[in-house]
C-alpha cells in the first residue's frame, strides 16, 4: 500500500480495518520488545536455587545456596536447578501473557465485528 489504505481505493470499512490491524501489529512489536527486556526470577520450592531468566528465554543467572551444595549430591542439585528454571519460565510465560492480553482482546473484538 502507498499512503493510507483509503488512498488505495479500498472501501472505508476495509481501510479502517487495515489501519486497525497495522496499529495492532505495531503494538504487538512494542510489547514484544518490552517482554524481551523483562527479567524474571524463579526458584526451587525451598529457595535453595534461584534462577533469573530474560524475556528472550535466556538464563542469565543461577544462584545456589552453598549449604545446598554440601547437603545434596549432584543429581539432587541438578533437579533443584531444573525446578528453578521451570519456575522462572512459568513466571515469564505468565508475565508475557498478561502483557499481550489487551492486544489479544482487541483483536478478538475486531474479528467479531467483521
Amino acid at each position: 500500500m502507498n499512503g493510507t489504505p483509503a488512498d488505495d481505493g479500498l472501501p472505508a470499512e476495509i481501510a479502517a480495518s487495515l489501519a486497525q490491524l497495522e496499529r495492532q501489529r505495531q503494538e504487538a512489536e512494542r510489547i514484544r520488545q518490552a517482554v524481551d527486556q523483562l527479567s524474571v526470577r524463579g526458584s526451587s520450592r525451598g529457595n535453595e536455587v534461584v534462577v533469573t531468566v530474560r524475556g528472550t528465554g535466556r538464563v542469565t543467572e543461577v544462584s545456589i545456596d552453598p549449604a545446598t551444595l554440601r547437603r545434596y549430591g549432584a543429581h539432587e542439585v541438578g533437579a533443584l536447578v531444573a525446578e528453578a528454571v521451570n519456575n522462572a519460565q512459568d513466571r515469564l510465560a505468565k508475565a508475557t501473557e498478561e502483557r499481550f492480553a489487551p492486544l489479544i482482546a482487541a483483536a478478538d473484538r475486531l474479528v467479531s465485528s467483521v
